[in-house]
């Protein structure tokens, strides 16, 4: 049976990174007694993949990793297991069934992420910078540096950028997600920062991601679903 189990990252556990949580849900599978299947031959090791895994210091509400079980249990008494074991700033959201095929695979499904973004106190733009943002991304182009391990490629990400307004204070954005295309919220802002003249200084912005979706479209008509969505619950 495959599982999709969605959970909270928050508090300090943003410093912790991918390899780290990774551990951290081996651990606790045992704990909760979760009985997840394993691989075969001389190595074997739970039976596990992350979708879109967090970069390090941003917190999020929609991460997701699917299982394998060898024995089936009810979404909600994993739930009971496994919260039981979490540490503070871990919380498991859902425990659902999914198909066999691609729906049964998280990390190829990823097509977007949608994020808030907030800045720390005493930090941001010039006043008015709101109004701004509409006309950023109401441009045809928006051309940036993205560095690789090799070398640095100018990139129009206007087209990665599925949504981008603000409220108040706080910076809404869906942004591209996935092998296909990828995009970090970090540049959509420092692209904004130069479109303003200014510069944005380091660790000044809290990023939550919100959600991550598969992409349901089709004919090239982009329909966002949530992972969770593609799943049900185990009675």
């Amino acid at each position: 049976m495959k599982v999709r189990i969605k959970f909270a990252k928050q508090g300090v556990m943003k410093f912790i990174g991918h390899l780290d949580v990774m551990r951290y849900f081996q651990k606790a599978m045992r704990r909760a007694n979760i009985d997840i299947a394993f691989s075969e031959g001389f190595s074997p090791h739970m039976i596990m993949s992350f979708a879109a895994p967090l970069g390090v210091g941003l917190t999020s509400d929609g991460e997701y990793l699917d299982i394998e079980l060898r024995t089936p249990i009810s979404s909600e008494q994993a739930l009971k297991q496994l919260n039981a074991v979490m540490v503070e700033g871990m919380q498991v959201l859902s425990f659902r069934q999914v198909p066999d095929g691609k729906v049964g695979n998280a990390m190829a499904l990823v097509a977007a992420a949608d994020y808030t973004l907030r800045f720390r106190d005493d930090a941001g733009f010039a006043e008015g910078w709101q109004s701004k943002l509409a006309d950023f991304y109401a441009q045809p182009c928006i051309h940036v540096i993205k560095k690789t391990k090799k070398s640095e490629v100018e990139t129009d990400i206007r087209p990665m950028i599925y949504d981008l307004h603000a409220q108040g204070d706080t910076v809404h954005m869906t942004l591209a997600t996935g092998s296909a295309a990828n995009l970090k919220p970090e540049l959509v802002m420092d692209a904004f920062a130069a479109y303003l003249g200014e510069e944005l200084g380091e660790f000044v912005l809290l990023i939550n991601r919100n959600e991550v979706y598969a992409d349901a479209g089709k004919e090239g008509a982009r329909y966002l679903v949530s992972l969770e969505s593609l799943g049900e619950d185990i009675l």
